[in-house]
């Protein structure tokens, strides 16, 4: 699988508009190859450069396996329109949040999954609760990296 956005090219700089210091919008995503006997998809975004411990900017989960895409600006409400589900980010609320690094230069992974099947949990789920459903049911991963640093 490939996951890309039409915004920011992979190692590349996360415009403002999708942190904190802008609009706080989740970014537009596009990805294909998936597998054919994908069920479901999941994406995760988090940021290994936090103080202390890997901080988990969003949890999207059980997209359907025909989905391409996620486009700019996606609600931070349990359920989307595209059908899936989203969980709670380590700001403690459902949906995205945006790069907000404290100080230097931090990396943002977008790891998309393809799934065996459709995962068993509610909407506001953890990444600790995505991830150990996931386990032994990933068919394929696909990755984004960007960067963020803050101006000050």
């Amino acid at each position: 699988m490939q996951l890309i956005s039409p915004v920011f090219h992979s190692q590349g700089s996360i415009p403002p508009q999708y942190t904190c210091d802008g609009q706080d919008l989740s970014p537009p995503l596009r990805w294909d190859d998936v597998p054919t006997a994908t069920q479901s998809l999941a994406l995760i975004c988090d940021d290994p450069d936090a103080p202390g411990r890997t901080f988990v900017h969003w949890v999207v989960f059980n997209l359907p396996a025909d989905c391409r895409s996620l486009p700019e600006g996606v609600p931070n409400t349990p359920t989307l329109s595209e059908g899936g589900s989203q969980g709670i980010n380590d700001f403690g609320k459902l949906g995205y949040g945006g790069p907000c690094p404290p100080r230097g230069s931090h990396r943002y992974f977008f790891k998309l999954y393809a799934l065996d099947r459709v995962l068993d949990l509610q909407p506001g789920a953890t990444k600790s609760q995505v991830s150990a459903a996931m386990q032994d049911h990933i068919l394929a991963e696909a990755q984004l990296m960007g960067y963020y640093e803050r101006s000050r």
